[in-house]
């Protein structure tokens, strides 16, 4: 089987700063299918109960989509705060993907609910939140969404 990266334009076609992340999708049985990543352990997938999906112990693509978001929220936060030299004893994502009638009138996803946790010593909350502010902002994976990405931004000092 030909990969994708086989047939993507030459390197002398790539624009600076163009990254790729090659995958494959293979059917297992029934509804189950696995992704693969070179050198990661496979991810396998079905669809969700909602959607006559029959293992509610599997990942679905929905579900997928919305961790997507969130752990990419998360990771740009880490690496923010490493790199300003902040700590924070705790961090926590929650998220919630809305699916219903668009107003392009076709069913998908219409917003995103991300609430970040963080907890941190009591002279360091407001560099905290400034810091998940920013990395609202900078996540790659929310800012290529054509969707709404709502994001609550809880700080809290550390508990003696």
């Amino acid at each position: 089987m030909t990969r994708l990266s086989e047939l993507a334009p030459a390197a002398a076609h790539v624009r600076p700063k163009e990254f790729h992340f090659p995958l494959s999708v293979e059917w297992i049985a029934e509804r189950r299918v696995a992704a693969h990543v070179e050198g990661k352990q496979a991810i396998e997938i079905a669809p969700p109960l909602v959607f006559k999906g029959t293992d509610p112990s599997t990942w679905s693509p929905e579900d997928m989509f919305v961790a997507a978001a969130a752990s990419c929220l998360a990771v740009t936060f880490t690496g923010l705060a490493a790199r300003a030299g902040l700590a924070y004893e705790a961090l926590a994502i929650d998220g919630d993907g809305v699916v219903g009638l668009r107003e392009d009138g076709r069913f998908g996803f219409t917003r995103l609910f991300l609430r970040i946790v963080i907890e941190t010593g009591p002279s360091d909350t407001e560099q905290a939140r400034e810091l998940a502010r920013k990395a609202e902002d900078t996540c790659l994976v929310s800012a290529s969404l054509d969707l709404p990405v709502e994001t609550v931004i809880e700080v809290n000092p550390r508990r003696p």
